[in-house]
């Protein structure tokens, strides 16, 4: 993965992570968004309780703990998973995760033979009740582009390769239709509980740009 290339995914990916990650700094957007919010609030145009709520809402009732929920009940719950695969609008919103951007769902099961990959070239559509909002990268114009032209190249600029027998289906998202993939479970995770098993549930997973991890990598320092 190189850090000279500014066109690349990854770039801007380890970019926006490293802000993420600092305590101390932070980003010219973030600079910006927090001056426009002062402004906003000393003007009398928003009032500062309901932009924490609107924060507190999105960080712990709307984000990828609520996907990773859907995916580990998938994973022990052969019903319930079949349930996903049929009809993924009414099985998510069955945990209760609804919305707009929840609507006209579909599920799409990553398998040995195949793995699936999620894009918007036109938008940034995002099923934000189990994804929660989209990370800068998702909604870049290198990522939508390569996406779709180079889907293997991508994820290994990501970090991981798939044996060259793997099929490769890139699905387009729109307003109409918004796609979760369901990774294949790790292995030797049979015995794992479902709180466990989310825990190990990734956001990257869920978009076909990742792995869940391992209960190994999970044990791993930060």
């Amino acid at each position: 993965m190189s850090q000279n290339d500014p066109e690349g995914v990854p770039q801007e990916h380890v970019h926006v992570d490293a802000h993420n990650h600092s305590g101390s700094e932070l980003s010219e957007m973030d600079l910006r968004v927090r001056a426009l919010e002062s402004l906003l609030v000393e003007k009398g145009y928003v009032d500062p309780r309901a932009l924490d709520l609107l924060v507190e809402t999105y960080e712990h009732k709307v984000g990828p703990h609520n996907g990773a929920h859907v995916v580990a009940k998938a994973w022990r719950d052969p019903a319930y998973r079949q349930w996903l695969l049929d009809d993924a609008t009414a099985a998510i919103a069955s945990l209760g995760y609804t919305g707009r951007q929840g609507e006209h769902m579909v599920v799409l099961e990553n398998t040995p033979a195949l793995h699936n990959m999620v894009v918007c070239t036109l938008c940034s559509c995002y099923p934000w009740p189990v994804l929660g909002l989209p990370p800068v990268w998702y909604k870049s114009a290198p990522y939508r582009s390569r996406a779709v032209i180079d889907p293997r190249g991508v994820l290994k600029e990501f970090g991981f390769e798939l044996p060259p027998d793997v099929e490769f289906r890139v699905w387009d998202s729109t307003a109409e239709v918004r796609y979760l993939v369901l990774p294949m479970q790790p292995s030797g995770t049979s015995g794992l509980s479902e709180e466990a098993l989310a825990e190990l549930v990734t956001r990257d997973s869920m978009i076909g740009t990742g792995l869940p991890k391992t209960p190994e990598s999970k044990r791993e320092p930060t």
